[in-house]
């Protein structure tokens, strides 16, 4: 898959340091993955949840922070849409996001 844009997770990952590796492991993951449906991405990611619009929700460094991405599984592209602790999670719509 190719992540648009890893800019976004590493802005985070320099304010959070706790979530660098999670971040990069789970980047290097989606790289080298082609996912074709979301029953691929919960087959590896249990605790992935399934958002309407070809959205995910990742948890991240067992369930701190929240990572939202869009897929287009027909091209390969992953759009980071939203990355944040719990608290920041709870203010969003992750539906619309």
């Amino acid at each position: 898959m190719r992540v648009i844009s890893r800019k976004t997770l590493k802005d985070f990952w320099e304010r959070h340091a706790d979530s660098e590796q999670p971040l990069k492991a789970w980047y290097h993951e989606a790289k080298s993955n082609r996912w074709k449906s979301f029953a691929e991405i919960k087959a590896r990611y249990h605790t992935a949840d399934v958002l309407p619009g070809n959205r995910v929700a990742f948890n991240i460094k067992g369930n701190t922070y929240r990572l939202i991405v869009r897929l287009h599984y027909n091209t390969g592209l992953v759009f980071i849409r939203f990355i944040g602790t719990h608290a920041e999670y709870d203010k969003i719509d992750a539906t619309t996001i």
